[in-house]
């Protein structure tokens, strides 16, 4: 239930977008000023996301998820009516609001119920909204650009859906004494054995490997339909059904990420993610239609198997603190992309689409930073090496 809410938050805020050339032909906006509407949603959340996650931690609330999607509701309908750049803004920040309750407490909501494999149930859970993500742009490929921007309305009956889901899994919250069992104190939780400086500079390289990953998503959520109209003269819905299977490979990849780290380690799929995209991301700039389409395949599914795999080692690195490390690390991501959006609109306002995918192509180096982390071993780990060997 949490995965299908996650889907039904994220292709309502992926819907908006997806109708950044609508918007830009309604209003005259340009590149920095798309970016602006990019950064108030994602900024938004980027801001009170850790602040969300680090109060659940001490007072969990239940019903909190309801109240979020309810926000996104707000935000989703004001969009649909906007008649200015500045209200445009105000709905992106109210989007950006629900989404700092939803995340954090969700992917809370997710650990809580994965039964020990907390890889899976964070895979499960992230795969839900990259599933949103990919029918977005086909939702305004099909509806909102037939209709107009007012038919953003329509979509309100998924945010009704996902209130009323919500509310059931407030109910299974509370009727398993969850609220009792999360609002120990945190000194009852297992520590890791690492001194607190490393833990610091591990926390640091995540953050750096977050980094260039969300800014490299950001250029393509948001300007990718633009760079294919640019470059190969695609209308846009064509460009936005190429949006979308970016984002079904990213889905793709985030369904992966989380099982794999359970099997082999987090390490192992940070590792590889972040720098075993760089081919494919220094190639792009250069390749024709075909290969674009092709290449962006590999660069969803292999970038995006990182996030589960970060949230999940993180949450291990810091356990007494599982919804302030789901909020900062769900903060961070999209502050990052809020960021990336408005930085490279203004770029590409300076230079060119082209020049702004030349210059993202080498951000996945920065995955060489992962040779810094330590390799983790879990409580659940010391248990199964201590137990001795079954008979034959």
């Amino acid at each position: 239930m949490i995965s299908v809410c996650h889907l039904l938050n994220d292709t309502m805020q992926t819907l908006l977008s997806a109708i950044y050339p609508l918007l830009q032909r309604n209003y005259g906006l340009s590149f920095a000023q798309i970016g602006m509407i990019t950064l108030t949603f994602q900024g938004t959340a980027s801001v009170l996301q850790p602040m969300v996650g680090f109060f659940i931690d001490r007072h969990p609330r239940p019903y909190s998820l309801a109240v979020g999607m309810g926000l996104t509701l707000v935000g989703l309908v004001l969009f649909s009516q906007a008649g200015s750049f500045p209200v445009l803004l105000l709905a992106a920040a109210l989007v950006g609001t629900g989404s700092s309750v939803f995340h954090p407490e969700s992917s809370r909501v997710a650990r809580m119920a994965s039964g020990g494999r907390h890889g899976l149930a964070q895979s499960l859970f992230q795969v839900g909204g990259n599933a949103g993500s990919a029918i977005g742009p086909l939702l305004a490929a099909l509806i909102v650009l037939r209709h107009g921007q007012t038919s953003l309305a329509w979509f309100s009956l998924a945010a009704l859906l996902g209130i009323y889901l919500l509310i059931q899994v407030g109910h299974w919250y509370k009727r398993h004494g969850l609220i009792r069992l999360t609002a120990r104190p945190s000194t009852t939780a297992p520590q890791t054995s690492l001194p607190r400086g490393r833990v610091a500079l591990t926390l640091a390289v995540l953050l750096a490997l977050m980094f260039s990953k969300f800014f490299y998503m950001a250029s393509m959520s948001s300007y990718y339909i633009f760079y294919l109209m640019d470059k190969f003269h695609l209308p846009v819905q064509s460009a936005q059904l190429h949006l979308f299977v970016f984002f079904g490979a990213v889905a793709v990849g985030t369904l992966a990420g989380g099982p794999i780290g359970d099997r082999f380690g987090r390490k192992v799929v940070i590792w590889a993610s972040i720098l075993g995209v760089l081919p494919f991301t220094l190639a792009l700039p250069y390749a024709n239609l075909f290969w674009t389409g092709v290449l962006s395949v590999f660069i969803g599914m292999i970038l995006a198997s990182a996030f589960p795999a970060i949230v999940v080692y993180a949450q291990e690195l810091l356990p007494a603190r599982v919804g302030t490390v789901a909020g900062m690390s769900f903060g961070f991501a999209f502050g990052m992309g809020g960021i990336g959006a408005a930085v490279l609109g203004h770029v590409a306002d300076m230079t060119s689409l082209a020049y702004v995918y030349h210059l993202c192509s080498f951000l996945p180096a920065i995955g060489l930073l992962a040779v810094f982390l330590p390799q983790l071993e879990t409580e659940s780990r010391r248990r199964r090496r201590s137990l001795p060997a079954k008979p034959l």
